[in-house]
C-alpha cells in the first residue's frame, strides 16, 4: 500500500548509508570488529524499505551499500579455504574488514564533529565577567537531544510492527490523508504541548493509519513546525511544537 499518489512528501536525508549501519551496530551494542553480517544486512535492508514506502529520497549511495553488504554475506557463506579462490588472492582476509575499516574510519569524524559541536555548545552557557547579570532561561525539565531519521524510522518500524495484517474490508472502509492529520497533530499538541511519538500511534490499528500519521509528522518536522527530541538515545521519542522565535 502506498499514499505516495496522493500526497508526495520529499525529506532531505543528510545521514547516508554509513550513518545507517554505525545507528544499527550502536542500537543493538555489536562489536564494531566482529559484525554479525547477517543480521545487519537483514536490518538495513528493513530500513530501506521503509524508506522506500515513504517514498523518501534515497540516495544511490544506499543502493550500493545494500549490495555491498549481499556480496560480504554471500563470501561469508563460503568456506575459508574458497574465498581466497574466488577473490584469485594467496592469502585469506575476511570479507567484512575492508567495511570495519571504512566504518572506524567514518566513526572517527563523526565522533570528532560530536565532541567540537558539544563544546560550541557548552560556550553558549558562559559569559564573561562583563556579562555578569546575565539571566539564564529556565533548565528544561529532561534533558532532550536531536532526533535523527533513523531514530524516526525505528519508531515508525516498531509501531507498524503492532498492527496485525489488514484485509480488504478494513483497507476500504478507513481512508485518511496526510493534510487531515497534519490537523490532527497540531491540534493535539495544542492541547499537550509534549507529547510521545508512540502515544501519537497509539489506537490506530491500521497500517495505513500509521503511514499516513508518519508522513504528516514529517511534513510538520520538515515545516519547522513540529520539534523532535530524546532524553536519551534510543530512547521515548517527544514530539512538541517549535517555538517561534
Amino acid at each position: 500500500m502506498s499514499v505516495s499518489e496522493e500526497y508526495k512528501i520529499r525529506l532531505d536525508v543528510f545521514e547516508g548509508p554509513l550513518d545507517l549501519l554505525l545507528y544499527l551496530i550502536r542500537k543493538d551494542e555489536i562489536d564494531i570488529y566482529d559484525i554479525p553480517i547477517e543480521q545487519i544486512t537483514a536490518q538495513y535492508l528493513q530500513y530501506l524499505d521503509l524508506m522506500q514506502m515513504l517514498d523518501l529520497n534515497i540516495a544511490g549511495d544506499f543502493l550500493v551499500m545494500a549490495a555491498t553488504l549481499l556480496m560480504i554475506k554471500s563470501r561469508m557463506l563460503l568456506p575459508e579455504e574458497e574465498r581466497a579462490v574466488a577473490e584469485g588472492e594467496e592469502g585469506e582476509e575476511d570479507p567484512r574488514w575492508e567495511l570495519v575499516r571504512r566504518l572506524v574510519e567514518y566513526k572517527k569524524f563523526k565522533d570528532i564533529a560530536q565532541f567540537l559541536r558539544d563544546r560550541a555548545l557548552d560556550r553558549e552557557d558562559v559569559f564573561g565577567r562583563e556579562n555578569a547579570d546575565a539571566q539564564l532561561g529556565p533548565k528544561s525539565e529532561v534533558p532532550l537531544q536531536e532526533v535523527g531519521i533513523f531514530d524516526l524510522l525505528d519508531a515508525f518500524n516498531r509501531a507498524l510492527s503492532r498492527v496485525k495484517s489488514e484485509d480488504l474490508r478494513e483497507i476500504f472502509a478507513e481512508r485518511f490523508t496526510v493534510s487531515e492529520k497534519i490537523d490532527d497533530i497540531l491540534s493535539r499538541i495544542r492541547e499537550t504541548p509534549r507529547l510521545s511519538l508512540s502515544q501519537l500511534f497509539e489506537g490506530m490499528n491500521s497500517r495505513h493509519e500509521i503511514v499516513v500519521t508518519f508522513l504528516a509528522v514529517l511534513e510538520l518536522i520538515r515545516l519547522r513546525h513540529l520539534t523532535v527530541r530524546q532524553a536519551v538515545q534510543f530512547g521515548e521519542i517527544i514530539i512538541e511544537r517549535t517555538v517561534e522565535t
